[in-house]
């Protein structure tokens, strides 16, 4: 047992030399370990749960998002749909409203002109003519509206004036100019004369 420094520190030195004097000198130091690495703590439970309830109600959002852009797309497809539908079924409705006069015009002429008075031909060409305007007429789904002895319609007729008649309060007595439709919208209203009743002698 050792009893005092001197002899410390003399089994000290000898051990030091004897190291020295081995083949090859001194050992390298070896470089201290690395200490441990501090384990990190995982996300708190709660946390977590926090967030995963913000992005569940994130995705709702954009599926909501999702879901009502679909249906805006929906009616713009359906709306164009209809706008191009319209195009080609009302498309022609300013030119025949143009054409209608010439109509009545020939039908007014027709009715009234004597027939004893017309030249050889006139009054056939102009009766061929106007069946050939009605063909056309019909192949464009225009309908004429000519409500003689029916009930005064307001979505179909304008009455321009009343008259006593015998005849059922409401009905149409006289057509003045006819209506016409085109593909079974109003286009121009037939005008008409409509039955009152009569009033009662005092």
């Amino acid at each position: 047992m050792v009893k005092d420094k001197k002899q410390l520190t003399e089994i000290a030195a000898g051990a030091a030399a004897a190291h020295e004097a081995r083949p090859g000198g001194a050992e390298e130091a070896r470089p201290a370990a690395d200490p441990p690495a501090a384990v990190e703590e995982g996300p708190d439970s709660e946390a977590l749960a926090r967030e995963v309830e913000e992005w569940r109600s994130k995705a709702a959002g954009y599926q909501n998002d999702v879901l009502r852009l679909r249906a805006e797309m929906d009616n713009l497809r359906k709306r164009t749909e209809r706008d191009v539908e319209n195009a080609h079924k009302y498309g022609q409705e300013r030119l025949i409203l143009e054409m209608l006069p010439v109509k009545d015009s020939m039908e007014l002429g027709l009715a009234t002109a004597p027939a004893s008075d017309e030249p050889a031909g006139l009054r056939a060409g102009m009766e061929l003519t106007l069946k050939l305007f009605n063909t056309a007429l019909e192949k464009l789904n225009v309908a004429e509206v000519c409500p003689l002895g029916e009930k005064f319609n307001p979505e179909l007729h304008q009455a321009i004036s009343m008259q006593e008649s015998s005849a059922e309060p409401g009905t149409v007595l006289t057509v003045v100019q006819k209506g016409y439709t085109l593909n079974g919208r109003l286009l121009r209203p037939a005008m008409v004369i409509v039955a009152r009743a009569r009033a009662e002698a005092g």
